[in-house]
């Protein structure tokens, strides 16, 4: 059954993810909101749930390297891998914004969680060798109330000038109504379906053995991003690389921000071997795809360089798993 229950969650993302970017696109057409900031908010929070899910049970359980390495784990796949693939099947293009603002504060965010976890402030973790603290997860709320902050601003903006969204191909006009309910059956379902292929891909895997900060940082990353992947891969082959790139960089900053933020309150984090590695490497993959944007006078991710992000993150699983 456990198979099958991994087939069953598969079905579920792909499906909703779907629903989700119907849903939100129509929205965004209604109230005449870019489709970054669909990303960024909407779409973005739906693809995160199962890694909050997941955060809350393992903060609650005390799995510390399992909520840890799902978030840092997920960050690096959503950018390597997902951005990557996304890239290959369909150049991703950046706003300004994007480039200005959204990237750099992922970066941020990345970097917010190593200075956090090594104890450098030591006045403020007073709960020893932890790496994220209750009051580490108060300050993680507040970049997570700046950022929701930005976006609502950016709403704000883009409706005062009238900003027009871009026309999804092969997508029919949805009403409010039906497009609500689209959201709503795209949330549950990636919540359902991202919980079914993470309880039971960690079975398999620790069937085989397989540490917990191992299985955090591979298989339960790889099952909570399983949504970000199909959305992306969606709006990518609808040439609707916005809604992509938003989706993906919005889901790594409520990641950070909002999901560790909420895990540590529930309980503190504590450190674990390769927490300063795992955090490294998630910041790096941000700077990277900010290097490549910044590379291209038109804010353009290519195909080769989306091959190449790829590569990393393959080589990455490989030394984790040697």
């Amino acid at each position: 059954m456990t198979y099958i229950y991994l087939i069953i969650g598969f079905a579920l993302l792909t499906f909703c993810a779907d629903a989700l970017v119907n849903g939100s696109s129509a929205i965004a057409k209604r109230f005449h909101v870019s489709d970054i900031v669909i990303g960024l908010t909407i779409v973005a929070f739906g693809t995160s749930a199962p890694e909050l899910v997941v955060n809350i049970i393992a903060s609650s359980q005390g799995s510390n390297e399992i909520a840890m390495t799902n978030i840092l784990g997920s960050n690096t796949l959503n950018t390597l891998l997902i951005l990557g693939l996304t890239a290959v099947i369909s150049p991703v293009f950046a706003t300004k914004r994007t480039l200005h603002h959204e990237v750099p504060l992922s970066i941020i965010a990345g970097f917010s969680v190593m200075i956090l976890a090594s104890n450098m402030f030591g006045s403020i973790n007073i709960f020893g060798d932890i790496g994220l603290s209750h009051w580490d997860g108060v300050i993680l709320l507040l970049g997570f109330g700046y950022f929701l902050y930005y976006t609502i601003s950016c709403i704000i903006k883009d409706k005062k000038r009238g900003t027009t969204v871009m026309e999804l191909p092969e997508t029919k006009s949805i009403n409010i109504g039906k497009a609500i309910i689209y959201i709503v059956i795209g949330l549950a379902g990636l919540v359902i379906g991202g919980k079914l292929i993470v309880e039971n891909a960690i079975i398999i895997a620790r069937n085989f053995g397989v540490s917990e900060a191992v299985i955090g940082v591979t298989v339960v990353a790889v099952g909570t991003s399983l949504p970000e992947l199909a959305t992306s891969a969606v709006a990518a082959f609808r040439h609707n690389t916005e809604l992509a790139i938003g989706n993906v960089i919005g889901s790594n900053i409520f990641n950070i921000f909002f999901i560790l933020g909420i895990s540590s309150l529930i309980k503190p984090i504590a450190n674990y071997p390769n927490l300063m590695l795992d955090a490294s490497l998630a910041t790096a993959s941000s700077l990277l795809l900010l290097f490549y944007l910044l590379n291209d006078h038109n804010r353009e991710l290519s195909r080769i360089e989306g091959a190449s992000m790829v590569i990393f993150y393959a080589l990455y699983v490989y030394l984790i798993l040697k």
